[in-house]
Formats: structure tokens, C-alpha cells, sequence
């Protein structure tokens, strides 16, 4: 399997250089030659299948010949090391729990196939990797985590001061050793920007070995597939595929969600549950793509005005708006909503979610109520403990710490400040 920039404008890579790379010399994304179509007896066989085969199985062509089988059985094996429970929350709704790995919340899966197929490329490297990150929440810990003391890499992770939450800067603040923060004075876009001219700069790219572990890179991408999968093993209804609302913000998570679909995953609609950063939802209304400053809502961690991934999902329906809107809806939600949502979900469900995942189930909510007769489920996305300081005004009462938590409280915070200004990175990355 090679992969292309969606730029156009650099020549074909594999796994390995798509992965050490990150971005494309162009700045394009890049994205797989081919999708490859999901063996029939995977999906024939799904309920008698193992997570770790099932997750093999599915991500197998796209590594290629890159890493060896009994490699890449180890590294799945070490990513998906938890659980990935499909909850019943009402009837016609359940929520896909991705909250169980070591930092909470969904991106673990990416962080840590990317920290170990990393990990293997440059086990025999002189030169140590860079993994430069821009995180607007979950990232950051994810990533911190995934890397924390992997030989020959060092990490650096730009976050926006003061909109990310407590627990989420804990997380991505407190591991020190090869993990390195950066309290940017601006926005997730900010942070965003700054890491894409690091990876456009000739003097870098010169005298560091950097890479990505956004989701723009395709080891943190591509995996995400997984718990798609895992959430067909478990719904309950096989002649029916699942309505799938996914929380979305830099629209990787539902990205991958919408390229195993084109690789024969049933599901029957998908809803990319948006808050008041409204990009996609007006697109699909409109056909008029423009992105805008981000917008501080309450689920921080979708706070994007540019989201980095909608061009790979334009690839898979390439480009063509009416087949793009047969398949995917988007729908925003409102900072008032979302607390309704919270509390709605804790009074009368007895479910407690955390910002992002009562985005996606009032999403989800909204469109069934429009297509009577149908079912899904919202993925929720982090454990509502990293967002304490929002949910718990809402429940009235405390969110339970989560032993993983508690451990961070005693954990000192360390920092370095920048302003949203290109210079101060490069400056700090030669130093």
C-alpha cells in the first residue's frame, strides 16, 4: 500500500516514510492509493472473532510489507489492551464507550499504534524523531501518554493556555522525560498553524528528524477503524446497520469511521455531531466550504475552524457533494443544548456523559426523531471526569475519580509559555 498527498504534488510513499513523515513535502494529507474492500468472512464471522484478529485484519493492507506479521500482532495487541463497551442508553440508542484506555478518551487507540510503529521505524535511527503535536484536549494526554519513554523519541505538544481542562493539561503537562508542552496564549487553530509551519520549514526539516502524531498522521488516522468494527461485533441487530453519530471537531474519528465504510462496514447513516463551530454542517447545506476562527464552546476538544481532515473525507467521496450528503449529515449543537443534554441524559437515562458525547447523542437524538424506525449509536468519546469542572455545576454531585486520575493530582505541572507566533516555536525547537 503507498500513499499520495492530497496536494498532488509529492511523489508516493509507504506506510513507513507516510508515518515518519507525518505531512507530505507539499503539505498535503496523505491518503491510501486504494481502500482496500473487507474480507467477507471478517464480517461473515465477526461475532467468533477476537478484537486483536478483527483489528489485524482490518489494518493489515495498509501497513503493507512495512512491519512484519508477528510485529504488527504485538502492536495491535498493545493498542487495544482495554475495553470497548457497546452501552444500551435507551431503546433506540446505545453509545460506544471509547473512555476505557490509560488517558480516557479515544485517542488513545491512535496514539498508541502511532508510538509503536514509530518505535519500530526507528529503532536502528542515529538521529532522534521529533513528534510535534498540536492538541485541543485529548491529544495531548494521548500522545503523552502513547510516547512516554519510547526510546529515540522526543515530544512536543502545543495546546492553547486555558482552553483545555484541568484534567486534560494534567494529563499533557505532568510526564516531563522525552515530553515536552507548549502553553500556547491563542487558539487550537493557532497551535494548529504553527505546527504546520514547522513541518513546511526548510531550516527544521534540515536539522530535525520531525513528524506528527495529529491525526492528519496516517498511524493515528487509519486505526481509529477499529471500534467501528468492535461496535458491529456488539450491536444487537445485524439486518439493521447503526445510525453512528461521532462528536467531531478535526474530523479524523469520523474520518476513519466513513473510510471503513467504504471498505464494507454496514452502517446506515453517519452524523458528524458538531458544536457551534458550524463548518461542515453549513457546507453540507450550502456546498460553500469556508472555514472560520475557532469558537470556545463547552466541548473545547472540537473547537476547530479548520478542520484538518474534512479534505481526506472529500477524497473518499471524490468530491461529490450530493454522494457525500447521502451518507453523512452534520448537525450543530449549542453550548445551552449541550448542558440540556448532560442533564437530560444523567436524570433520565441515569447515564452521565461528558461534553462531547451529550454533543453526539442529542445529535443522534435530533436525527432519529426525524427517521422513526431506526437505531445507532454516539461514540462517547472521553470519561466525563476529564471535563469535572463542566459536568458537575450540571448533575449537581461529583464525577467519581477514576484511580488513573487521582494519581495526577500530586503531579507537578510543567510548562513553557509562547505567544501564537511562528518564530517562538522555531526558536525553542533549535535551542
Amino acid at each position: 500500500m503507498n500513499y499520495f498527498s492530497l496536494n498532488h504534488s509529492s511523489p508516493a510513499v509507504d506506510f513507513k516514510e507516510a508515518t515518519i513523515r507525518g505531512q507530505a513535502p507539499d503539505k498535503g494529507l496523505y491518503f491510501p492509493e486504494s481502500i482496500p474492500d473487507v474480507p467477507k468472512d471478517l464480517l461473515a464471522d465477526i461475532q467468533t472473532l477476537s478484537y486483536e484478529d478483527i483489528a489485524f485484519r482490518v489494518i493489515r493492507p495498509y501497513t503493507g510489507n512495512t512491519i512484519p506479521e508477528s510485529e504488527l500482532h504485538r502492536i495491535v495487541s498493545e493498542t487495544i489492551n482495554f475495553e470497548f463497551p457497546l452501552v444500551p442508553v435507551s431503546p433506540s440508542i446505545h453509545t460506544l464507550e471509547l473512555f476505557h484506555g490509560p488517558t480516557l478518551a479515544f485517542k488513545d487507540v491512535g496514539a498508541r499504534f502511532m508510538s509503536r510503529c514509530l518505535g519500530y521505524f526507528v529503532k536502528d535511527n542515529d538521529q532522534p524523531v521529533t513528534v510535534l503535536v498540536a492538541t485541543s484536549g485529548d491529544t495531548g494526554g494521548a500522545v503523552a501518554s502513547g510516547f512516554y519513554e519510547v526510546p529515540g523519541v522526543k515530544v512536543v505538544i502545543l495546546y492553547p493556555s486555558g482552553k483545555v481542562s484541568s484534567v486534560q493539561e494534567r494529563q499533557l503537562t505532568t510526564f516531563g522525560n522525552n515530553i515536552t508542552a507548549l502553553e500556547v496564549d491563542g487558539t487550537f487553530d493557532d497551535c494548529q498553524n504553527m505546527v504546520k509551519q514547522a513541518f513546511a520549514d526548510p531550516v527544521l526539516q534540515q536539522r530535525l528528524f520531525l513528524t506528527s502524531a495529529n491525526s492528519i498522521n496516517v498511524a493515528r488516522w487509519l486505526p481509529q477503524q477499529f471500534y467501528y468494527f468492535f461496535a458491529w461485533k456488539q450491536w444487537p441487530d445485524k439486518d439493521h446497520p447503526p445510525v453512528i453519530s461521532v462528536p467531531s471537531g478535526n474530523f479524523g474519528n469520523i474520518c476513519a469511521g466513513l473510510l471503513a465504510y467504504r471498505s464494507g462496514l454496514p452502517v446506515q447513516h453517519f452524523i458528524a455531531a458538531c458544536n457551534a463551530n458550524d463548518i461542515v454542517p453549513n457546507y453540507l447545506k450550502t456546498g460553500d466550504y469556508r472555514p472560520v476562527a475557532a469558537r470556545a464552546t463547552l466541548s473545547n476538544a472540537m473547537d476547530v475552524g479548520n478542520p484538518s481532515n474534512f479534505v481526506r473525507i472529500l477524497e473518499i467521496f471524490r468530491h461529490q457533494l450530493p454522494s457525500l450528503q447521502k451518507t453523512l449529515s452534520a448537525i450543530s449543537i449549542s453550548d445551552q443544548e449541550t448542558v440540556a443534554a448532560i442533564r437530560e441524559l444523567h436524570s433520565r437515562f441515569h447515564y452521565l456523559a461528558d461534553p462531547h458525547g451529550a454533543v453526539g447523542w442529542l445529535a443522534l437524538h435530533q436525527y432519529l426523531s426525524a427517521h422513526p424506525g431506526e437505531k445507532g449509536f454516539f461514540l462517547e468519546t472521553a470519561h466525563p471526569v476529564k471535563f469535572y469542572d463542566v459536568v458537575e455545576p450540571i448533575i449537581g454531585s461529583e464525577v467519581p475519580l477514576p484511580p488513573s486520575v487521582k494519581s495526577l493530582l500530586n503531579r507537578q505541572k510543567q510548562s513553557t509559555r509562547l505567544e501564537p507566533v511562528y518564530t517562538q516555536l522555531k526558536d525553542y525547537l533549535l535551542s
